[in-house]
């Protein structure tokens, strides 16, 4: 393949995988992976990400304290607001495919909310990944700076994809703030941006062989000449 087609496979395998392996992954690595993603532009330079690398008992520690808040059903309290406060087409309708198409997979019934409630658990388990990697910015940056975040995210994720890796990004660990930020040490000068679990794919997950669709070209672009 040409260089071209390296990257574009890069980008076009990233999926969000809900199955990991217990494969370790070297942090050497993981280092290699944020220092290349590191180069994604931002205004003026500024960088604004800050990363919180979790591996070992931390990880499980951080993920015992998620999954009771979970199970206990305590109030989520993200410090954003990620989904529109009012769902309209064209959105709800790709959410709606996206939320059924994983459930079908799963093999879980519309209706069926203790399923539901069990699938969107794994969320806090980081679906068995060895690395989950989570992401603050500075309370005071603005939107230009959330933007900036966004690509340097993406190439953490096609760099992972490269290395033979595979990720899910997971705006679900934003939904205790506290409980991450207690854990971890982290400030409340520090907004809960998200978290990304890496690892090797478990390729023998049913949640892995579901994929979402892309819209096509008209879709979404027109073309000014």
């Amino acid at each position: 393949m040409d260089t071209f087609e390296i990257i574009e496979d890069a980008i076009t395998s990233r999926k969000s995988v809900r199955g990991f392996l217990p494969k370790a992954i070297e942090m050497s690595l993981v280092e290699r992976i944020l220092a290349a993603a590191a180069y994604a532009p931002s205004g003026s330079n500024i960088q604004p990400w800050k990363v919180h690398v979790v591996t070992g008992s931390k990880r499980d520690e951080l993920s015992s304290a998620l999954v009771e808040a979970h199970d206990r059903k305590i109030p989520e309290n993200r410090e954003y607001q990620y989904y529109p406060v009012a769902w309209r087409s064209p959105y709800i309708e790709r959410r709606r495919e996206t939320g059924w198409g994983l459930y079908g997979t799963l093999g879980i019934q519309k209706g069926d909310k203790d399923a539901m409630a069990r699938q969107h658990g794994k969320n806090f388990l980081f679906f068995g990944a060895p690395v989950v990697l989570i992401f603050t910015i500075d309370n005071d940056l603005e939107k230009g700076s959330w933007l900036d975040y966004g690509m340097f995210l993406q190439n953490i994720m096609v760099l992972a994809r490269g290395a033979g890796l595979h990720t899910c990004p997971q705006a679900a660990i934003a939904n205790y703030p506290g409980i991450v930020k207690e854990a971890l040490g982290i400030s409340d000068s520090q907004t809960l941006v998200c978290g990304i679990s890496m690892g090797y794919e478990d390729s023998g997950c049913v949640a892995n062989q579901f994929r979402t669709r892309r819209m096509d070209l008209d879709e979404f672009v027109t073309f000014c000449a």
